[in-house]
């Protein structure tokens, strides 16, 4: 089965105090096609450096990072921009909606970007997707005028805009309370019963044990790399 993520000897540095302070060591790391694959360690190990270098928001400072066949560091910003919008999907633990647009545009933007479906099948497929996650009535609210549960559902709805095979979370239950986290965890297992590659970084135990496989991120390097289960485990 072809490899949907391959990492081959990566390290990653920052300049600190003038002397460069690694942050990642040697990573090794596949990730097939339909994984639900959950990224657990303690704070500040470099779990979301880690997540950066997949989605190519950030680079390696050596060793090769491979997303869905395409070799990450081979691309100038303006093609990982594109490349981004039509291969991942990325929720962030602080939503980053745009403040101005209301949920419909939110979710239009990514489409309107790349620009491979009409103006009417966008509009459909956002329409679709806010059905999706249950904010249909809210299509023209604000980020502002709904609950932080909502703005997760609706950041999940906009991560599915252009139908990516790979999604990436970074901490997506760390803001919300246990009745909306659940609710996004459903949403997760919707994505997971559909074949979506998962990747996420979580602290929540019960996220965790839903994955099909754990990875272990200590003072930058892999600990531990435990497949749970094939199909993942009940999110309730």
């Amino acid at each position: 089965m072809e490899k949907i993520i391959e990492l081959k000897q990566v390290f990653k540095d920052y300049a600190q105090a003038g002397s460069p302070q690694s942050v990642l060591h040697d990573i090794n790391l596949e990730v097939f096609p339909g994984e639900f694959l959950a990224i657990v360690g303690p704070s500040g190990n470099g779990k979301s450096t880690l997540l950066n270098l997949i989605t190519g928001i950030d680079y390696p400072t050596s060793g090769e990072v491979l997303v869905n066949g395409t070799r990450l560091q081979r691309l100038s910003n303006e093609q990982l921009t594109r490349w981004r919008g039509a291969n991942v999907g990325i929720v962030f633990q602080f939503f980053q909606l745009l403040p101005t647009l209301n949920l419909l545009q939110n979710i239009l933007l990514p489409m309107d970007f790349l620009g491979h479906l009409s103006k009417i099948q966008r509009k459909e497929r956002a329409e679709h997707l806010l059905e999706l996650v249950g904010l249909s009535p809210e299509s023209k609210r604000l980020p502002s005028q709904i609950s932080g549960g909502q703005q997760q559902r609706a950041a999940i709805a906009r991560a599915l805009a252009n139908d990516p095979a790979l999604i990436v979370a970074d901490e997506p239950t760390g803001n919300l309370d246990a009745a909306t986290a659940e609710v996004v965890f459903n949403l997760f297992a919707h994505l997971r019963d559909q074949g979506k590659t998962l990747v996420m970084v979580t602290h929540n135990e019960e996220l965790a044990a839903a994955a099909s496989r754990k990875l272990e991120i200590r003072s930058g390097r892999i600990h531990a790399d435990i497949l749970l289960n094939r199909y993942g485990g009940d999110l309730l």
